[in-house]
């Protein structure tokens, strides 16, 4: 069996590292917003050449969480990609706002620039692109849409840890970058975990209130918040992570280009345009006859993942927002195609021929 990803095996590298990380927290008996997640936090910003960096329960809370810190809520509207996970858009409505989709880019199946202005209106106060598999939206051409429109760029970087675009990395770009830690992302913990990336101080100072139940502490709260926090443990096994996390990129980079050159004339491949570096999270084909593809990879024991099969404008859950099949027909067509296959920092070359073999045999 190829797995889609092998935590198990990345661990066994790590794991007198990462035991040595747990054992110091238990031992130190600080579990909540300790002294890790105060170092994560810096040395994450400063990774990004930010002000601040801030340690929540898991990437949908940080997207929920900078939403709510910049003042959007009910009747408002954020344009962002129907071609993601549900939690993009869940983030949005959580506040009361609404999600407005547009269509992707063909080739790299981000958010399409192109389309956001046609449907920016009084409502809209944000755009939430999505770095999609690890490919950096055209943030060059968003951010002068925002500033033109005075709009506010909430980044969903869940898939792009170590992506750059023109030298700068994603989720810096915006007023704030969403990260998640999800245990098979680029950077994953052992469990739920997420940060966002700020420079207004304002807002980061809301944000440590609204992670905290409303509370700078001392059992006062000047309003509302969550529990959001990001676990000391977690914290901890990040750090080990986080040092190797630009050679992991790199290693997912090689396999991807090892794919690249194996499966050339056989699908559409994953693009990296001039001036972006991709990270891989997923290393994603299209082709027409999909089904049959995977059903053979998975005959021969190759894991593989439709990311996504339906767009988040059609399904169930939103239905309210009167999206339509045909409304975003890029979009659509992807989710038809796309088809991810393994790949990680620790999968063997030999490994990637035999999939692309199979791959190209169908």
């Amino acid at each position: 069996m190829i797995p889609m990803v092998d935590l198990k095996r990345q661990f066994n590298d790590i794991r007198d590292e990462v035991c040595s990380a747990i054992t110091e927290v238990l031992e130190s008996s600080q579990y909540i917003l300790g002294p890790r997640v105060t170092e994560l936090e810096k040395k994450i910003a400063a990774y990004h050449g930010v002000a601040e960096a801030l340690g929540v329960a898991s990437g949908t809370d940080a997207l929920h969480l900078a939403v709510e810190a910049l003042g959007i809520g009910d009747d408002d509207e954020v344009i962002t990609t129907p071609f993601t996970f549900f939690a993009t858009a869940e983030a949005i409505m959580y506040t009361g706002a609404k999600p407005v989709f547009v269509d992707i880019e063909p080739d790299t199946m981000n958010i399409d620039p192109a389309e956001i202005e046609k449907k920016i209106t009084k409502k809209t106060k944000a755009i939430m692109p999505v770095h999609i598999f690890g490919h950096p939206a055209d943030m060059r051409k968003i951010r002068q849409i925002a500033d033109d429109h005075k709009l506010s760029i909430i980044e969903d970087c869940a898939q792009s840890f170590g992506a750059e675009m023109d030298g700068k990395k994603t989720g810096s770009f915006g007023d704030a970058g969403c990260f998640s830690f999800y245990p098979s992302k680029n950077l994953g913990a052992y469990g739920d975990g997420g940060m966002i990336l700020l420079n207004d101080p304002a807002v980061a100072a809301d944000i440590r209130k609204l992670r905290n139940h409303g509370s700078k502490g001392q059992y006062r709260h000047e309003s509302v918040g969550f529990n959001s926090r990001l676990d000391e443990l977690q914290a901890a096994i990040l750090l080990v992570k986080f040092k190797r996390i630009d050679a992991y990129n790199e290693q997912r980079r090689l396999k991807a280009a090892l794919y690249n050159q194996l499966l050339t004339g056989s699908v559409t491949l994953p693009v990296e345009r001039p001036g972006c570096r991709h990270v891989y999270h997923q290393y994603t084909i299209r082709c027409s006859n999909r089904d049959m593809v995977q059903k053979v990879l998975q005959e021969k024991g190759v894991s593989s993942v439709v990311y996504y099969p339906t767009p988040v404008h059609l399904q169930e859950a939103v239905s309210f927002l009167g999206y339509k099949k045909g409304d975003l027909p890029i979009a659509e067509e992807a989710a038809e195609k796309v088809l991810s296959l393994p790949v990680y920092p620790e999968l063997e070359e030999a490994s990637i021929r035999e999939t692309a073999a199979i791959i190209n045999n169908v």
